[in-house]
């Protein structure tokens, strides 16, 4: 492991230790979680379980209890092995790994009579690979707030360092799809140029479609345009403002932007140190 990736996954086990990340169905999507890989490990035996919620330090798991898994558990003191299994983009094979932990509750899941959700204390720092995995996404959350208005140009290189496939895109209002160029983004909002009139468009809902490729991804983001001005010399032509809805901005988006502004940080820095240590 590089000495920059060790150090990441240091910050994050810190500054995230105490988080507990509930797997949504996007959730699920943007970690690569491998639902049907998940068992509790008791002994030498295996139970198929559902993760409900994780921090660095504890799960809470819904799992069947009509298998013998209780009087399992009571035979080990209540110590157990979590199996996670996540499929990361760009990696042929998936990632598989334990956690080591103790049950310090279990209570029935809702209504049923057959399913309890236990909550494990983990009994040790979770692999690395856990803590890379969560940690992009709740980085990538936290920034998302703390750097809403930085505005990221499309010019060819931060194309590049995004995998923007192009700056032609898509707006759709009132659900008609009307054709648009992309001039900047940020977690908040996105800059375009599309034909129209300004009265007919300011404080419009619409809906943004922005690509990007390695892995192929589209993002359907929904805003409203709150700025306006025409363009100089092409009369027929907008620029507009679109503010996204914040709650309603995909996590995946979150994350490219948060890497990219991320690598440029640490670009930045690794060129200070340089030539701090040429003075």
């Amino acid at each position: 492991m590089g000495v920059l990736l060790s150090q990441k996954i240091s910050v994050y086990y810190e500054q995230f230790k105490n988080i507990e990340v509930t797997f949504t169905k996007e959730m699920i999507q943007v970690t690569g979680l491998l639902t049907q890989q998940i068992h509790l490990k008791c002994g030498n035996d295996f139970w198929p379980c559902v993760i409900y919620s994780a921090s660095f330090e504890s799960a809470k798991v819904v799992a069947n209890i009509k298998t013998g898994l209780l009087a399992k558990m009571q035979s080990t003191n209540n110590f157990v092995n979590l199996r996670l299994c996540f499929k990361i983009a760009g990696e042929t094979n998936a990632v598989t790994f334990f956690v080591a932990g103790r049950v310090l509750a279990t209570v029935p899941y809702g209504n049923s009579q057959d399913a309890n959700m236990f909550t494990l204390q983990f009994t040790n720092r979770p692999p690395d690979d856990f803590i890379e995995i969560m940690g992009r996404v709740l980085d990538a959350n936290v920034n998302s707030t703390k750097r809403k208005d930085v505005r990221i140009p499309l010019n060819p290189d931060n194309m590049r360092k995004l995998n923007i496939m192009s700056t032609e895109s898509a707006v759709f209002i009132d659900r008609i799809p009307r054709r648009c160029i992309l001039r900047d983004i940020s977690f908040s909002g996105s800059k375009i140029i599309m034909m129209g009139v300004i009265k007919f468009l300011m404080e419009k809902e619409a809906v943004i479609r922005i690509d990007f490729d390695d892995p192929r991804e589209s993002f359907m983001i929904k805003g409203k345009f709150i700025r306006a001005e025409n363009v100089e010399g092409k009369k027929e032509m907008v620029a507009l403002g679109l503010s996204f809805h914040e709650a309603e901005v995909p996590m995946g988006f979150k994350i490219r932007l948060n890497e990219m502004l991320s690598s440029q940080r640490a670009d930045f820095r690794g060129a200070l140190d340089e030539e701090i240590s040429k003075t």
